[in-house]
């Protein structure tokens, strides 16, 4: 878990980071896009700013978003080049000038560097309790980004009745794990789609989810939902738009609600080359909403959502599934795991083996 044996004896220390080299415009970002370099950064108390602490890294979140903040376009905020790039995050306390914060405690940090070590303001970050039972790869995933993504789409924009057909696509996916989940909490009929059958065994045995499909088999998705919606979709939580969404726009019922908390499946295209959805009409007459979501619009909701997972976790009720990859130097490869048909859960880089 990232031994800091030590290094309170430290005053200064070889941290390696991840920066930004060059925008990839299309396509996963290579080792030409993100660098790993090697900077000195000084842990000498008188170095530190009030209010602030040292941290000793130990995981670090990799989730597809980042690719949004890669491709040098307006929207949303990019890494500048040059810059360290950030990500949800753990780690240990090594200095402190901060009352609130001591050496050794462990915290979780929403925006931290993808490095071995920062030094941040006590304000951005939050203790991680080791009585609670929680591990700390799920504070990052279950209590992390992809946990609140999902309940924010479920919970808040989704809000499904007790029986409503839910579908959540990339189901066995960081986000759509948990989302399926939370639906089966709120008593609906949930299905997923993912990317084998392997996968769709998966959702289905460990996940809870009542059904599923193997979309690179079921290549018509107007008739693969057809076939499992033939009473019509009330909630889709979209993680990949394109043609799913369109196809989904077939078979929304009156005021189906439509949470987009992501497009996986046009992060690597240029928008002229990106999937248009041809059947918009669809939401006029059905009153159909749709509405993307940012989880930094919803920060008053986190203590909220925080709380109900930590009971659901505690209980049983939900499961989760984690790709540890050890040394941060795993990160590109990590994040290019993403886009692969290979990936299953939620994927965590541990910074010190």
């Amino acid at each position: 878990m990232g031994g800091g044996g030590g290094s309170e004896e430290k005053t200064e220390v070889e941290n390696r980071e991840w920066y930004m080299a060059a925008y990839a415009a299309e396509g996963v970002p290579t080792a030409d896009h993100l660098k790993l370099r090697t900077a000195k950064l000084s842990l000498a108390k008188d170095s530190i700013p009030d209010g602030h602490v040292a941290l000793e890294l130990l995981f670090v979140s990799v989730d597809p978003y980042l690719r949004t903040r890669m491709s040098g376009s307006r929207d949303p905020a990019q890494f500048e080049l040059g810059q360290v790039i950030t990500a949800f995050g753990i780690g240990r306390v090594i200095r402190s000038k901060d009352g609130t914060y001591e050496e050794g405690d462990i915290v979780v940090h929403p925006n931290c560097p993808i490095a071995e070590y920062c030094v941040t303001s006590f304000l951005m970050l939050r203790k991680f309790d080791p009585n609670s039972g929680i591990s700390l790869p799920d504070y990052i995933s279950s209590m992390g980004v992809p946990g609140f993504a999902a309940w924010v789409g479920i919970e808040v924009l989704g809000d499904p009745k007790p029986g409503s057909n839910v579908f959540v696509s990339a189901a066995s996916g960081a986000v759509g794990m948990y989302a399926g989940q939370l639906a089966k909490l709120r008593g609906c009929r949930v299905i997923g789609s993912t990317g084998s059958d392997d996968k769709v065994k998966l959702i289905r045995e460990e996940f809870g989810y009542d059904d599923g499909f193997n979309y690179h088999k079921e290549t018509d998705y107007d008739a693969a939902l057809r076939r499992y919606f033939p009473n019509g979709i009330d909630v889709y939580l979209d993680n990949v738009g394109g043609r799913m969404l369109e196809a989904v726009l077939n078979h929304v019922n009156k005021h189906a609600r439509i949470p987009l908390c992501g497009m996986i499946s046009q992060y690597n295209k240029v928008w002229t080359e990106r999937e248009g959805v041809r059947n918009l009409l669809n939401m006029v007459g059905k009153e159909v909403r749709m509405e993307g979501f940012m989880l930094a619009s919803y920060s008053h909701r986190f203590g909220e959502f925080a709380e109900a997972m930590e009971r659901y976790i505690r209980e049983g009720k939900v499961k989760t599934k984690t790709k540890i990859n050890l040394g941060i130097e795993s990160f590109l490869e990590s994040l290019a795991s993403l886009f692969t048909s290979s990936n299953v859960g939620k994927v965590v880089v541990q910074v010190k083996p």
